[in-house]
């Protein structure tokens, strides 16, 4: 069955055919979520236009074997699961996410944020029937930063469940500012930092029996918005039928800072700060949009 979208709104002759501000309010009380929980799924924020741009993008992207693509050998009959980052670089629907989308809107709402900076986005695809799970984990310790203000926002271009492989979060652990060591479906030794603790898999019921752990059915065009320290993994797709695709992209606010730990990820271009500053380099990691004049026109 062919993926269905949420309706677009009536289109009007001089309208844009994508909008740019979120479908939906976000309210006091979902920030409050936000902080209080470090995830939150926000319903129907990108319409039919944007889903269906979007999942075309990722399946062609996929296709064209471009990218930073990373796949663990999953074997014969055993799925597939695929991953990309910077996929604004590859291709202009991307773009079009990165410079126009609602995405910036919704981080500068929930990190209470006058500026957002795109830090980069990210391509999560597991094909029907593949077993491999997401190990659990939180972002930061992937990242060469340090500070609260790097939000994820997770847009489903197809509907996720438990069972389609849907993201599962720890709640309020973003709250216990503790970094678990890093690990890639494909146990990327490059980010393997054996100082740090191996994350529990929250999911098979390790850890503290009191742990509150949360995921939501998505419907295409819903968002989960996690802080960079909240702990999540995902089983593996149990549906015959149903791929899972992921799309997120990433924001920075205010406090981050500058932090090239050994096995963090590399950025197409470093900022050009001291260790320990506001990276505020507009070519590494641009400006998108602000609160005085909404989306900017300056990314490169």
């Amino acid at each position: 069955m062919p993926t269905q979208f949420p309706s677009a709104p009536p289109a009007h002759a001089c309208a844009p055919a994508l909008h740019r501000e979120p479908l939906n309010p976000i309210d006091e009380d979902q920030i409050a979520a936000y902080e209080r929980d470090g995830v939150i799924c926000l319903r129907g924020m990108f319409d039919a236009n944007w889903c269906s741009l979007l999942h075309d993008a990722a399946l062609e992207v996929m296709a064209s074997g471009a990218g930073r693509v990373r796949e663990p050998k999953l074997g014969e009959g055993a799925g597939r699961f695929y991953s990309n980052v910077y996929l604004s670089d590859l291709d202009e629907r991307f773009r079009k996410l990165r410079d126009e989308s609602p995405a910036a809107a919704i981080a500068a709402a929930l990190m209470r944020a006058d500026t957002v900076r795109f830090f980069y986005d990210q391509l999560f695809i597991k094909a029907p029937g593949t077993a491999a799970p997401t190990p659990w984990h939180n972002d930061l310790p992937f990242w060469p930063f340090q500070g609260n203000d790097l939000v994820s926002i997770w847009i489903a271009l197809t509907p996720v469940s438990r069972e389609t492989s849907g993201v599962q979060y720890v709640l309020g652990s973003h709250r216990w500012n503790k970094m678990f060591r890093a690990v890639t479906p494909d146990y990327d030794p490059r980010f393997l930092d054996e100082s740090l603790e191996l994350c529990p898999d929250y999911g098979a019921g390790e850890g503290t029996p009191a742990m509150q752990t949360m995921s939501w059915d998505m419907q295409p065009g819903d968002v989960l918005c996690h802080h960079p320290l909240t702990v999540h993994g995902a089983a593996g797709n149990q549906s015959a039928t149903q791929m899972r695709i992921g799309l997120s992209i990433r924001y920075l606010g205010r406090d981050v800072r500058w932090d090239p730990r050994p096995h963090t990820m590399s950025l197409r271009h470093a900022p050009g700060v001291a260790v320990g500053q506001f990276p505020a380099d507009d070519v590494a990691l641009p400006p998108v949009w602000t609160r005085e004049r909404g989306h900017l026109s300056t990314v490169a």
